[in-house]
């Protein structure tokens, strides 16, 4: 399931790069967990988790049904 998500990851990081940020997979678990880390800009936004939330993982979840949850990590 990783490759799936690195290629979806492909498709949301021009516009996170567009704002000088990125995100980077550290880990997908059994259960459909996802642990990114959010780069750049993106780091320290006051809006990243709504980044995460609303756009991350609404696109994972839509691209991968198996996708439980997106979680950030430092």
């Amino acid at each position: 399931m990783k490759e799936k998500v690195e290629q979806v990851l492909d498709t949301i990081r021009p516009s996170l790069e567009a704002d000088g940020g990125n995100v980077e997979l550290v880990d997908v678990d059994d259960d459909g967990v996802v642990k990114l880390r959010l780069t750049g800009h993106c780091a320290g936004c006051p809006m990243s988790q709504m980044t995460l939330k609303n756009g991350i993982e609404r696109v994972l979840k839509a691209a991968i049904p198996e996708v439980q949850q997106v979680l950030a990590v430092e």
